[in-house]
């Protein structure tokens, strides 16, 4: 059973994702638009020992959230955006622990 309040992207919890509400396009997307540029903000003053704990948490996420991807009722292009955006900042976090 997947924990629905479980935050898995900045504020954005398991259910938001899975939900039907709210709908994928445009509100999911504008929702992750908007946290993804909190995130990408909040990296900046990260020291490096925080954010390989970040990058432990966001695979931890990724996992979670895609533990049920394929059963029907789950919103799946929600799942997408999520997959895009968590890519997204895995990446900017491994690229800020490399500079």
């Amino acid at each position: 059973m997947l924990e629905l309040d479980k935050k898995v992207f900045g504020k954005i919890t398991t259910k938001e994702i899975i939900g039907a509400q709210p709908p994928a396009i445009p509100d999911t997307m504008n929702i992750f638009e908007k946290e993804f540029q909190i995130l990408l903000s909040d990296l900046e003053s990260q020291p490096k020992e925080n954010l390989k704990k970040l990058l432990d948490n966001q695979n931890f996420a990724k996992a979670h959230v895609n533990s049920r991807p394929g059963a029907m009722a789950l919103a799946q292009n929600k799942i997408q955006i999520f997959n895009e955006f968590n890519e997204k900042y895995l990446s900017a976090i491994k690229s800020r622990l490399e500079s």
